[in-house]
């Protein structure tokens, strides 16, 4: 990763991001940020694919429609949100591989708001893989699945992790009118924690509570760190037909099941590199573990919970063809932790994103989940 930490006098005031600008400078292209307040800062480049990512203090983003599809140059599109509990995060979509020209704060002056001005600079594969080489490196985060779990919290009441996929800086697939994936499944995961704790029989836990961005690896982890006996992270695709529309759901398989299963996992395993982490430095052992007996049983019970499931969908949803599904998704490795991904349905169809979007649209999929999880409790207790 190559690297440049700048700053500039730290704010007094919880600060905005008003406006995102863009323009040509002939050999470079700059990005300017309309600020209401001073803002300390840290501007990485990224490759695999080439990305710049700017992280901030928690800010407070409200930029006008047209800045919201702002391109230009080497910038092929932005994504921003909040990262961390002490992070907000703009990642910057690029055409090729540039360095970090210049970067500043200027001071509000003749009318404008404080700006935070990045000049990015298009250069070779060669000079690139240089700066590359010359960055400090951080050391790499060990792989979750080569890494003994912290024993896990005990409870007297069967722990069901609920994973609202998605959040922060990753908005996840975006709706026909406008509606964010990370939003719905978050509302979704809310109302589902409390129709399960109101009877009484578990303990429920997110993997995220706000409009965060929570990192694959870590979602996998928090379900082993609590002792989870079962693990539903909860999505909503968005697909280039409309009148595709109904629920899935999908388990741990090396091998797709068909090629939309393939597709969707190909996209969801990439939302690290959405958020703008740099995985370059990560390891591929985590395939290693699925051949193990205690892998193969969890997937024998991931499998049946998603059995019980689908006709419970069936009852109150709609469905879509091949309801249960099979691919290598990254958030279902825990080898130890029954796991399923539910897609709710397409936000890319109308009826499917009216309905996630409203909470009395969203109960009937809820009340589906949640007799699923109590039939599988009542045959597998724990």
């Amino acid at each position: 990763m190559a690297a440049w930490l700048l700053s500039a006098g730290a704010a007094l005031a919880a600060p905005t991001v008003v406006g995102v600008r863009m323009g040509d400078q002939g050999d470079s292209t700059r990005l300017v940020l309309d600020l209401t307040e001073s803002v300390r800062y840290s501007v990485s480049v990224l490759d695999g694919p080439y990305r710049v990512v700017l992280d901030l203090p928690i800010v407070d983003w409200s930029l006008p429609a047209a800045d919201e599809a702002r391109k230009l140059g080497v910038i092929d599109g932005f994504r921003y949100g909040r990262f961390d509990n002490d992070t907000s995060r703009l990642v910057l979509d690029l055409k090729g591989p540039v360095e970090i020209a210049r970067a500043f704060v200027l001071p509000p002056e003749g009318g404008a708001r404080y700006r935070l001005v990045i000049d990015l600079k298009p250069i070779g594969t060669a000079a690139f893989a240089a700066n590359r080489a010359a960055a400090p490196k951080a050391a790499p985060e060990p792989q979750l699945a080569i890494r003994a779990p912290p024993p896990p919290a005990r409870f007297d009441k069967p722990v069901i992790v609920l994973d609202p996929g998605h959040g922060g800086v990753d908005p996840g697939a975006l709706g026909a009118t406008g509606s964010r994936e990370k939003d719905i499944t978050l509302a979704m995961a809310k109302e589902l924690r409390q129709v399960l704790e109101a009877t009484g029989r578990y303990r429920v836990v997110l993997t995220r509570e706000t409009d965060t961005f929570i990192p694959l690896q870590r979602r996998v982890a928090i379900g082993r760190e609590v002792g989870a006996s079962l693990f539903m992270s909860l999505h909503a695709d968005s697909v280039g037909q409309p009148s595709i529309s109904g629920a899935s759901i999908y388990t741990l398989s090396e091998q797709a099941s068909d090629k939309e299963a393939e597709a969707l996992a190909a996209r969801e395993n990439r939302a690290d590199l959405i958020g703008g982490l740099d995985l370059a430095d990560q390891t591929t052992d985590v395939a290693a573990i699925l051949i193990s007996l205690a892998q193969r049983e969890t997937m024998n019970l991931s499998a049946t919970f998603a059995s019980y499931l689908v006709p419970e969908f069936s009852k109150d949803w709609h469905l879509v063809r091949n309801t249960h599904r099979f691919a290598g998704f990254a958030v279902l490795k825990a080898p130890d932790v029954p796991s399923v991904l539910v897609e709710l349905g397409y936000l890319s169809n109308p009826n499917d994103e009216r309905s996630l979007r409203a909470a009395n649209g969203r109960r009937p999929v809820i009340d589906a989940v949640a007799r699923a999880v109590n039939r599988y409790f009542d045959l597998h207790p724990v």
